[in-house]
């Protein structure tokens, strides 16, 4: 049998395992939902200056 691999008879000594599971999970989840959120917010911010140049590149050309 492989020595290194370890399969616990008490199914209670994965609860640490598990919980620290669900915790990095929902750190991943919270830091997504902030980079998406931060990036919508610099896709708003360039949006609107790409339109204040090109009105500006406008009025100059008339």
């Amino acid at each position: 049998m492989m020595e290194f691999l370890y399969f616990p008879e008490d199914k209670t000594e994965y609860i640490p395992g598990i919980i620290s599971l669900v915790i990095f999970m929902i750190g991943a989840a919270i830091t997504m939902y902030i980079f998406i959120k931060k990036s919508k917010k610099e896709e708003q911010l360039i949006d609107q200056q790409y339109k204040l140049n090109a009105n500006n590149i406008d009025d100059a050309d008339e």
